[in-house]
């Protein structure tokens, strides 16, 4: 009986991605919808990695890591937004078991080193504004080098362990993943097993990698704002906040996302559809228009690519 109302995942061929519960008529609105924001993810993210890499006045660890930034959020958002966009012009909404391994693997890989970059980057602005005079010994080229990498490496090891405790569960006769893509959790409610296990592990890895980002991210602002009221002039207060304001803006967006779809119950899917849509394709889309409306340094140096093409043509 157990046999039958079961399959293991090496029967498993493929799985149905549900996708958003509208009706037909609005399938082709959000297949326009997310052409739209995936085409302003590429110019964006595209745009500021060329503006990073050919102005040599973004030479420093603050770019450098934007410039990674970028990077992460054009990859993991292409994980996602090509395949749900499909989605919409066909009938079976379906995906290759191997490749809704590889997208949940890939996502949850770029989305972890994402929140460690943001960790670099709140210590790296907590440098230059509280210890200006040894900023560059500091955060030398080796330091960012090693928070880059390791980054990474972290999203790779949460990666491999999420992603094996989710495709080693044996699977129920159901297909149907109450998603637009592959994530841990919609997959894992078509286990047969008992996940009592697999969330306190889920849970106490989520917390290993969030707690000690926000922790850094939290702390290093606490001693900038300390460092900034102590500032007498009010130009040079601006100055300084002016410098953490797009960070803020982009850790807030991201974070607000994740814990909002972490404390939604799974009885409530579509609005747990409605954050994961917030961090995987909302939030790569804002990041480049934060940084270049609020940081005079890219908005210059876009300018100057801009008056060089022209000069070109």
């Amino acid at each position: 009986m157990g046999d039958r109302e079961t399959s293991n995942h090496s029967d498993m061929t493929d799985f149905i991605l549900v996708g958003f519960r509208v009706s037909p008529e609005l399938h082709i609105l959000l297949f326009l919808l997310f052409l739209l924001v995936y085409a302003m993810i590429l110019l964006g993210n595209l745009g500021m990695m060329a503006i990073i890499m050919t102005d040599p006045r973004l030479n420093t660890p603050m770019y450098f890591f934007l410039g990674n930034l970028s990077f992460i959020d054009l990859f993991y958002s292409s994980v996602i937004a090509p395949k749900a966009m499909s989605n919409f012009w066909t009938e079976s909404k379906s995906i290759s078991f191997a490749g809704c391994v590889a997208q949940l693997f890939l996502f949850a890989l770029f989305i972890v080193a994402e929140g460690f970059l943001l960790a670099a980057m709140a210590y790296d602005r907590f440098i230059a504004i509280c210890n200006p005079l040894l900023y560059s010994v500091h955060m030398s080229t080796r330091l960012c080098t090693q928070l880059v990498a390791g980054s990474y490496f972290c999203g790779c090891i949460s990666s491999v362990l999420q992603t094996s405790m989710t495709f080693t569960l044996s699977f129920c006769a159901s297909r149907a993943i109450d998603h637009f893509y592959c994530d841990t959790r919609p997959v894992q409610r078509l286990s047969c097993n008992n996940l009592f296990v697999h969330k306190i592990v889920s849970f106490s890895l989520s917390s290993i990698i969030i707690l000690p980002t926000v922790i850094v991210i939290i702390v290093s602002y606490m001693y900038i704002v300390s460092t900034v009221l102590k500032i007498r002039s009010m130009e040079g207060r601006k100055k300084a906040f002016s410098t953490c304001s797009s960070h803020l803006g982009v850790v807030s967006v991201l974070y607000g996302a994740v814990f909002f779809m972490y404390l939604t119950p799974d009885r409530f899917p579509e609005l747990s559809k409605l954050a994961s849509l917030c961090y995987s394709l909302v939030t790569p889309m804002l990041n480049p228009l934060i940084y270049s409306l609020r940081n005079k340094d890219v908005r210059d140096a876009l300018s100057k690519l801009l008056e060089k093409k022209k000069f070109i043509l």
